[in-house]
């Protein structure tokens, strides 16, 4: 599908701004950032809780102006390391009238609009859902919700200026009735591992819950959820469809 034309297309970035303050302030931000170390290493070397005194006095011994290029050389190249990760972690988003292609890191979602019921901006996530509430994509981003909406709503995407469920959710408190089979663990190891700011495993986790009809939605570092349209709960019998929106999806 990444290959195939659908006409126009609208492509929403930070743009070149962004990139140049990328490119262009982070470096110049490590080499100030290291000059200025190189200019007070003396000073923080006679502090006595200071810490890593080793480097502050290796740099009190060298002439000054060779530790001013040395620090402000590495400065430099530490801020070309935060900028090519930044630049990798942009997420870019292509809106045509069939698809929506996100691209972050490397790595290409695809996902059409004929799957998709509602688009929306939550809390810096960008929300793509199902016809059964389900959610389809959840991205981090700090793209202009505007030009988001305005891209999807010109391609005839169904956009949402806000969650159309968000009335829905419930905090979660552990041993709440009402939850599917192993929701209530999935939760528990997320509320774990958010405490402990293992981002990677809660976003595995969110996945998890997902494919058994559990979407979340967090708030600081409280969970809060809903059932979507395919979730079969204790007691419940497990759907043979969908039910059809009205649009007839």
């Amino acid at each position: 599908m990444a290959d195939e034309g659908y006409g126009p297309r609208t492509v929403v970035t930070g743009g070149p701004v962004e990139l140049i303050v990328l490119w262009g302030g982070f470096p110049l931000l490590g080499a100030g950032t290291g000059s200025l170390l190189a200019l007070a290493a003396g000073w923080v070397a006679s502090l006595p809780w200071a810490p890593v005194q080793w480097l502050f006095n290796l740099l009190d011994r060298l002439p000054e102006q060779q530790a001013i290029v040395g620090t402000a050389a590495v400065g430099a190249l530490a801020g070309l390391v935060i900028a090519g990760v930044g630049t990798a972690e942009r997420l870019v988003v292509t809106v045509d009238a069939a698809q929506v292609r996100l691209r972050r890191a490397g790595e290409d979602r695809h996902h059409t609009r004929a799957e998709t019921r509602v688009v929306f901006v939550d809390s810096g996530d960008l929300v793509l859902l199902d016809a059964d509430g389900a959610e389809l994509v959840r991205e981090s981003t700090d793209l202009p919700g505007g030009s988001l909406a305005a891209a999807f709503r010109t391609h005839g995407w169904g956009w949402a200026d806000g969650d159309p469920h968000r009335s829905a959710y419930r905090l979660w408190v552990p041993d709440l009735p009402g939850l599917p089979v192993g929701a209530d663990a999935l939760l528990r190891a997320r509320e774990r591992a958010i405490q402990r700011g293992r981002r990677d495993d809660a976003r595995e986790l969110r996945r998890e819950l997902g494919r058994i009809g559990v979407v979340l939605r967090d708030e600081g570092k409280r969970q809060y959820w809903r059932l979507n349209g395919r979730a079969v709960t204790p007691g419940a019998q497990e759907p043979t469809s969908a039910e059809p929106g009205p649009d007839g999806r």
